[in-house]
């Protein structure tokens, strides 16, 4: 029994390190763009850049829907363990690439394997976590996330005393060698059967598209779609183009722009994932919305934050929205899934989450090609300021339509 109860954080722990290496390994590129263009001068314009990010999140969001309807009806231990083996590869060659073809390339085969990661990982610790464990199982998962996005931050502090190569083939030999633990510690566990007779393709073909189509006719997982993917947009503004912001607006260098910009908002989320997860799994014991509360209470407190980095023009403002963005962002963040479990039911839920990563990330994509050419005209504040708008609709339909009828939904 004791191992029983200990082992479900064990997961948590085990899937809190590939976390940190999946955003360390997409996150620091973002802040190596002026030791990069130095050997590949396409990167010089920012146009470019904006198209190497976006690639990654294009590719990203396409590849999400399959990979949670794989992750609903196959072994996410091994999912888990064969995207972290790809995506570190593939972070070690981006240390060989000598042009602009081959980063892309590779950031696109990354935007590949890193989808297969988040919605089988989130599932997995769902399934392992019930009830009044499961926002603060996630919450700590989710601090590897912020972490790595802290971490890779100092991407452009490594390249600048050694190497943007080195920079790349640490990480990528860390995450291989890691993928090793996986395979000898990580235990798959599903809290349903899948039924092994007959098995042929096509019948799996249908289920899987059987259980997309049971989400998607669903009014209520259209709202979670938009009130997910909404705040993707200055998400992913923020992750992408906030050491831009940084370095513009306070006139200093990217090496230290980048890490001053990327762990003020990951050690905010960090602690606002924690806070929310704690309030949530304590709330939804009294009251069956308030995980949609802590959720709403996060999304409140980043449209003030996205005004204040949008136009604010003084480090006070700057920083002090991004503290507030940071931790309205993890108070949000920590429960979507948590959210997501009170509609769907275990089989659907890694499916549910594909296509929520599917929504986010392609706004993400969007906004990130978009930002490029805000930075190249020099708007790049005012459009982040504009992305408020879209929060505030979120915010509204999260409250009016979102009422779930039980903590955690079993079977259809």
């Amino acid at each position: 029994m004791q191992k029983k109860n200990i082992y479900p954080w064990v997961v948590v722990g085990l899937l809190w390190f590939v976390a940190l290496l999946n955003y360390i390994d997409r996150q620091m590129l973002a802040t190596m763009k002026q030791s990069m263009m130095i050997d590949i001068v396409e990167l010089e314009t920012a146009a470019n850049f904006g198209r190497l990010m976006a690639i990654f999140l294009w590719i990203y969001a396409i590849m999400s829907p399959l990979s949670g309807i794989i992750a609903d009806r196959l072994n996410r231990k091994w999912l888990i363990v064969g995207s972290l083996f790809i995506w570190s590869g593939v972070t070690l060659l981006m240390g060989y690439a000598h042009t602009f073809g081959q980063i892309y390339v590779l950031r696109a085969i990354m935007g590949v394997s890193e989808a297969f990661y988040i919605p089988a990982g989130l599932a997995l610790i769902a399934d392992y976590h019930q009830g009044k464990t499961r926002s603060i199982a996630v919450g700590i998962h989710m601090t590897g996330i912020y972490l790595g996005q802290a971490f890779g931050g100092f991407g452009a502090t490594i390249a600048h005393n050694f190497s943007w190569q080195t920079t790349f083939h640490i990480f990528g030999i860390i995450g291989v060698l890691y993928s090793i633990v996986l395979i000898l510690f990580l235990k798959e566990q599903k809290a349903y059967t899948i039924t092994t007779k007959s098995r042929s393709i096509g019948t799996e073909l249908r289920n899987m598209v059987k259980g997309a189509g049971a989400l998607l006719s669903s009014l209520t997982f259209w709202v979670i779609l938009f009130y997910f993917s909404a705040p993707s947009l200055p998400g992913w503004a923020t992750k992408n183009w906030l050491p831009t912001l940084f370095s513009n607006v306070l006139h200093i260098d990217m090496q230290n722009a980048g890490p001053l910009a990327t762990i003020t908002i990951a050690l905010s989320a960090l602690v606002g994932v924690l806070v929310g997860g704690y309030l949530s799994d304590r709330w939804v014991q009294r009251n069956l919305r308030g995980r949609v509360y802590t959720g709403a209470i996060g999304l409140a407190l980043t449209i003030p934050a996205i005004l204040l980095l949008g136009f604010g023009g003084s480090f006070i403002t700057i920083w002090g929205g991004a503290m507030c963005f940071g931790f309205g962002f993890g108070m949000f963040d920590v429960n979507n899934m948590p959210i997501l479990c009170q509609f769907a039911s275990p089989r659907h839920r890694a499916t549910g989450y594909g296509l929520m990563n599917m929504a986010g990330i392609s706004a993400g994509a969007l906004i990130t090609t978009t930002l490029g050419q805000s930075a190249d005209s020099g708007h790049l504040s005012r459009d982040i300021a504009f992305l408020s708008i879209f929060v505030a609709i979120a915010l509204v339909l999260q409250l009016v339509f979102l009422r779930p009828k039980t903590i955690n939904k079993t079977e259809d």
